[in-house]
């Protein structure tokens, strides 16, 4: 599909649109809606007869399967993700030529767009002709299109004319506009009737068209018309309808005219900012008031979308439909608001009239957000149904997954909307399941909340969806959700609790003083999401249970939070030991029997609606008046709860108490502390409930009777043994371990996603560990064995009966590449949402980069216009503990800035001098900064659509390619010698430009601290871990350098491979390797460039094999085998001289490992495909040494100055790449010690010898042709 390339503007990060227009820098022109300056409140304005409306509504055909396509072939995220440029690609040529044409966007519906032109009675006929001349041309142009995926689009055009009205609905906060009137009704029908490729006309404006000019056929029972064809009008009558439009600017070109509306007029004054305002998304208008650049809008975001349908009487007034709307909109406020949600659009098409609201757009990410979405969609449900008058039916559809948040349509005329398969989803089950509010499988899953609250419906077929999935009915409140549940986490006795023993110890300590002195006490664990309080409070129940105390437990949900009473009433009723399941005759007599001398019988009518029972009122009760029966109400409720509570002794165990309701609280607090009991409760940070406790705790009166403690973070050991036991394995290997403890930050629930994502992408092996058993000599072993090296193992308590096996990560998989847990990603989003627009966008900049950064990095990536409030806001992040400054580090004095010498592996070798840093470059202020939460800076990259992620790598990967070279103690080359020559060049992907072009002085300094904390991040535990956990990974890659070290004892390096460096080169070498060869791998995977990711792969292995360590350059090795079988299919991608550098770094590193035999093997399969064969018998070998005797010094020297100095360069490339192989030859055949060996020794050293004769005329050539 080809569009215009001048409209790709909200595509990639800082591409701009060829129309000139002030959307960006003149707020006032970006808003594309208008209302009455001098009305505050909704209105309703009709349209008079001198202002005629024919309008457009086209439909694109097939949309929805189209959905379906792109989410099956490319998955949820990246399907959506090109989902949206695909609709943005088509929709942004198609309303250009609207826009020519005189029309104006009104309304964007997903697949429909809402099309008006403006125009007095007298021209309406000459207007009609003019939008069925656009419309055809659209036709033909656009009107069928393939796309990648294998789906067509396909357009459907209606078109009707006359007078409609002007709604403008909501309250003073938020305001909506649309229209209505008979028009709307045959736009919709006529876009209905038409098939793909089809323009029909409605019965209305056939009649006041000019008929003479179509040609048409009727439709089958309809009065509506098909046209099939139509006399053009001519240049001149084109200009001339346009110029008669009502409000239409002078000319129909789009330049400079961003900001006209033909269909409605922009307010002016001072009060305009403040009433245009209210007609933008909560979510862009806070973009827009942090001067957020409108391309960096859009973002892929997990979000939960809610459709609502209102079906109309028949017949009903525009008046009435005015007055339903306001209502409507009204009453969804008020109850979105509280939690996060907004209404995105309200709009009256095919189906009825529609809202759709969404919870989760940018800034509005809440924790519970499917239950937010649940409790706000069963409040507008029954809100509809009982206070709007004139409506059918009200039916809700709610769903939960990744979507496109952001920027639509044309830069002219654009809005912040979502797209995405889960919101076709909604619309389609709001039409299949009316009457009832309806939730997918993922709102079901993601809430959490028991079965009841729901009911599984009927499978049915919807229009473009394959496998729509489960639908439930949620049916909210349910009479055993009124009394509550027990701890729904279940304790497994082979499955004891890890790492909590401190607060077993303290519950034991507080329960037993209790006990002997019969105070009441209140322990309270606070802890994070996930942190693992509700598996504490169940082994803490269950230990309770186990020392024969009485133990009445109940978990809150956030559900009840919203309901008055929930927690007294769910809180008595386990205590009383009522059963949803009795009838009410038994609940009444349990309640009479137990409540006997603690409330009159008077006032157990009180207890009716808390309980389910039904007492008759007394006349007591029925005398009172409002304040007097609430007041006895909380007073017999108060003596039930003190009758409870301090009746006999237990243990009460609250989960989730932040989620006690006002109402319960008012009556539990003064009880609380009359009544002798002990109480265990769980509480979550920023709550009120939470910091009400732990004031409580903190003050002298009371901190006798409560203790408050927080729960901390798993230790590493802790998080070692829970892998094991969940894995039901003995031991995993160390790099899982890793893994897990640096993105779980040692929080449980961290930790079981992560390994049920690990799980699920069948990224883990299991194997049985084979003592004594002598591994294959293949590269698959040599992997798999390096990968189980020592590895942890857990208590012999948690393994028994797991037979030894060890768990590890597949060799072929990279856990780093995996996506982010929706939970997870979720709970990040919310701790994201937190900050500012600004510094969010920041974030997601740096998230790029990756978990370490500079920046001068992040200034060369960031926006021009956010580049000068840099520091600012990232000392603003740092505040917040979201990042962290590395600390300053002395640089030695023989650290050389790159500038100071060559860049490249020619400069290097040759002596060119690199351009000196500009005095600007030098004085600004440069620095390191790390994330302290990975999972934090894996959620920010993550909302980024494809196209401006893959421009920000290629922007690092070009400002990092000019430090991607060894020290300057190290000759400044690149790591295998003269690499960049012998492929295309890597700078074609793109240069830097600006500050950065001239080489910051500072820059390689901080590259240097930031791959010294990369490589700290590898192999230690993060800093401000525990001291336990660090002391654990430090052991941890002690034992990994000892593997190491047995396996270098085999033999020594030759000296030619250059290791006698000094101790300061090879901390400079280690940091760039880790800061700048790695991360240009993965950016270049990333932009999916398998040639360049390939050769800094093998960049990275030299680097690791320069700074002797084998062990990283074999993991590094993997990758690159892991990247080429993925590419080996397509041809030229690997060229000739990596695939022999490949092979021979395999062959360097099995020696290192002490697999010489497979050594051999690798080293000459490279010499083949460098063009050297190096003889397999001992007859080869004589003929082959008499070959090398030969004299071919001076061929060798004329055929090098004959050379053009790229190939010259190129050929000097193989050479020494040849001499490092035949170097390792000889070395390993001498060590045989045998006649053989020494043969092919001498032969090996012979052959080196004449390659690096040939390697010094080549050198020597290309001095003299400098």
């Amino acid at each position: 599909m080809k569009a215009n390339p001048g409209y790709k503007w909200c595509l990639t990060a800082n591409q701009a649109a060829k129309t000139q227009t002030s959307t960006v820098t003149n707020r006032k022109k970006l808003w594309a809606f208008a209302s009455d300056p001098a009305k505050d409140l909704p209105s309703l304005r009709k349209v008079t007869r001198s202002d005629e409306m024919p309008q457009c509504n086209f439909m694109m055909a097939g949309f929805t399967a189209l959905t379906e396509k792109f989410i099956q072939r490319t998955g949820p995220d990246r399907g959506t993700d090109e989902l949206a440029q695909t609709l943005n690609y088509y929709l942004c040529d198609i309303l250009e030529e609207m826009l020519i044409f005189g029309g104006d966007i009104f309304k964007f519906a997903g697949d429909a767009v809402l099309v008006l032109w403006r125009t007095p009675p007298q021209e309406l006929a000459k207007t009609i002709s003019l939008v069925l001349q656009c419309s055809r041309q659209i036709q033909r142009k656009y009107g069928s299109c393939d796309t990648h995926v294998g789906q067509k689009v396909q357009l459907k055009i209606g078109i009707s004319a006359g007078p409609m009205d002007l709604l403008v609905v909501g309250d003073r906060r938020r305001q909506y506009f649309l229209i209505c009137g008979q028009a709307l009704d045959e736009v919709c029908e006529a876009e209905q009737l038409a098939n793909a490729g089809e323009v029909i006309l409605s019965a209305t404006s056939w009649e006041l068209c000019e008929q003479h000019r179509l040609r048409t056929r009727r439709l089958a029972g309809k009065r509506a018309v098909k046209v099939t064809g139509m006399d053009q009008m001519s240049w001149s009558e084109c200009q001339d309808a346009l110029r008669k439009l009502v409000q239409h600017p002078r000319s129909h070109h789009l330049e400079g005219e961003g900001a006209m509306r033909p269909a409605l007029l922009l307010p002016s004054g001072p009060n305009a900012h403040d009433v245009l305002s209210k007609y933008i998304s909560e979510a862009a208008l806070r973009k827009l008031d942090d001067r957020v650049p409108l391309d960096l809008f859009s973002e892929l975001r997990p979000v939960t979308s809610l459709f609502v349908q209102l079906q109309l009487t028949a017949g009903i007034s525009t008046v009435d439909i005015r007055t339903i709307l306001h209502d409507a909109s009204r009453m969804m406020l008020e109850i979105l608001c509280p939690h996060k949600g907004e209404i995105n659009k309200i709009f009256l098409f095919d189906k009825g009239c529609m809202f759709l609201c969404v919870f989760g757009l940018g800034g509005e990410k809440l924790p519970y957000e499917s239950i937010h979405a649940l409790q706000s969609a069963i409040q507008i449900f029954n809100s509809c149904s009982t206070l709007l008058m004139e409506i059918d039916a009200v039916s809700v559809a709610v769903t939960s997954g990744t979507v496109f948040c952001g920027v639509t349509g044309h830069p002219l005329r654009h809005e912040y909307t979502v797209i995405g398969q889960k919101v076709n989803l909604a619309a389609r089950m709001m039409v299949h399941y009316p009457g009832l509010v309806s939730c997918d499988a993922v709102t079901y899953a993601s809430s959490r909340l028991p079965p009841y609250y729901f009911k599984e419906l009927p499978e049915r077929k919807m229009k473009g969806l394959s496998h729509p999935g489960t639908v439930y009915q949620y049916v909210g409140i349910t009479k055993k959700s009124i009394f509550g549940m027990g701890l729904t986490k279940k304790r497994s006795e082979y499955a004891p609790l890890l790492g909590r023993e401190k607060e077993i110890d303290l519950f034991d300590s507080c329960l037993k003083a209790y006990e002997d002195l019969g105070q009441r006490h209140i322990l309270a664990f606070e802890g994070t999401m996930g942190s693992g309080k509700s598996h504490l409070l169940t082994e803490l129940a269950y230990l309770g249970q186990a020392a024969g105390h009485r133990v009445v437990a109940m978990e809150l949900l956030e559900v009840n939070v919203r309901q008055s009473f929930s927690a007294i009433r769910t809180l008595m009723a386990r205590a009383l030991g009522l059963q949803d399941s009795e009838p009410c005759s038994a609940r009444q007599c349990t309640l009479q029997t137990k409540l006997r001398g603690t409330i009159e019988e008077s006032s157990y009518c009180l207890l009716n609606d808390i309980f389910l029972v039904e007492f008759p009122v007394s006349d007591k009760v029925r005398e009172m008046h409002g304040t007097e029966r609430k007041k006895e109400l909380h007073s017999t409720w108060a003596k039930v709860l003190e009758k409870t509570i301090g009746g006999e002794f237990g243990i009460f165990v609250i989960d989730n108490a932040h989620f006690i309701d006002p109402a319960s609280w008012s009556i539990m607090s003064p009880v609380l502390r009359n009544v002798s009991y002990f109480m265990v409760m769980s509480l979550a940070p920023g709550y009120a409930r939470t910091e009400g406790f732990c004031k409580a705790a903190a003050d002298n009166t009371t901190s006798q009777k409560i203790t408050y403690l927080h729960l901390d973070e798993l230790k590493p050991s802790a998080v070692v043994q829970k892998v094991c036991q969940n894995l039901r394995v003995d031991s995993i290997s160390r790099d899982l371990a890793r893994f897990l403890i640096q993105r779980s930050s040692g929080i449980p629930y961290y930790c079981k996603e992560l390994l049920r994502c690990l799980l699920c992408n069948n990224m883990l092996l299991f194997r049985s560990r084979r003592r004594g058993e002598k591994a294959e000599d293949n590269w698959e072993s040599l992997i798999t064995s390096a990968v189980e090296a020592s590895p942890l193992a857990a208590t012999s308590s948690s393994s028994v009966g797991n037979d030894g096996r060890v768990c590890i990560i597949r060799p072929d998989v990279n856990p780093e590449n995996t996506v982010l847990p929706t939970t997870l990603k979720e709970i990040a989003l919310a701790q994201l949402d937190r900050i500012k627009p600004l510094k969010q966008m920041v974030l997601k900049f740096a998230a790029v980069i990756g978990p370490v950064f500079t920046t001068q990095l992040l200034s060369h990536i960031l926006p021009d216009g956010v580049r000068h409030k840099m520091n600012c806001l990232l000392d603003m992040l740092v505040s917040d503990n979201i990042l962290k400054w590395l600390k300053t580090t002395e640089v030695p004095e023989d650290v050389q800035d790159p500038t100071k010498g060559p860049g490249t592996s020619w400069q290097a070798e040759s002596g060119a001098e690199r351009p000196s840093p500009s005095k600007k470059t030098t004085e600004r202020q440069s620095g390191v900064l790390v994330f302290c939460v990975p999972l934090l800076r894996e959620a920010a990259y993550e909302l980024w659509p494809e196209r401006q992620r893959v421009a920000l790598h290629h922007k690092c990967a070009a400002f990092l390619e000019r430090h991607a070279h060894k020290c300057r103690s190290c000759s400044q080359g690149d790591f295998v010698a003269f690499h960049r020559f012998t492929v295309a060049s890597t700078q074609e992907g793109g240069s830097c430009q600006g500050p950065a072009d001239q080489g910051d002085s500072h820059s390689w300094e901080a590259l240097v601290l930031a791959g010294e904390q990369l490589k700290k991040d590898r192999t230690h535990a993060p800093e401000g871990a525990l001291q336990q956990q660090q002391a654990f990974l430090e052991e941890d890659f002690g034992v990994a350098g000892r593997f190491l070290a047995k396996s270098e004892q085999t033999a020594e390096l030759p000296s030619k491979t250059d290791r006698k460096h000094s101790s300061t080169c090879s901390r400079e070498c280690k940091a760039i390797v880790e800061s700048v060869l790695v991360p240009l791998a993965r950016h270049y995977v990333a932009i999916g460039d398998a040639a360049r990711a390939f050769y800094y792969l093998l960049e990275s292995v030299a680097a690791y094999l320069h700074v002797s360590n084998s062990y990283m350059a074999l993991m590094k090795l993997n990758e690159a085998e892991v990247l080429r079988n993925s590419v080996e299919k397509k041809a030229n991608v690997i060229a000739c001289f990596e695939e022999a550098t490949f092979l021979s770094l395999k062959g360097e590193v099995c020696w290192h490992m002490g697999h010489v035999k497979l050594a051999k093997k690798m080293l000459r399969e490279a010499l083949s495909l460098l063009g050297r064969q190096f003889p397999r018998t001992s007859i080869g070998a004589f003929v082959k040494s008499q070959v090398e005797k030969l004299p071919r010094a001076t061929y060798v020297a004329r055929r090098a100055s004959s050379l053009p100095q790229e190939a010259r360069r190129k050929r000097l490339a193989w050479l020494l790449r040849q001499s490092c192989c035949l170097s390792l030859l000889e070395h390993l055949f001498s060590l045989e010690g045998t006649s053989s060996g020494r043969t092919f020794s001498r032969l090996a050293a012979r052959m080196k010898a004449n390659t690096d004769r040939a390697a010094d005329s080549y050198r020597a050539a290309d001095s003299c042709h400098r």
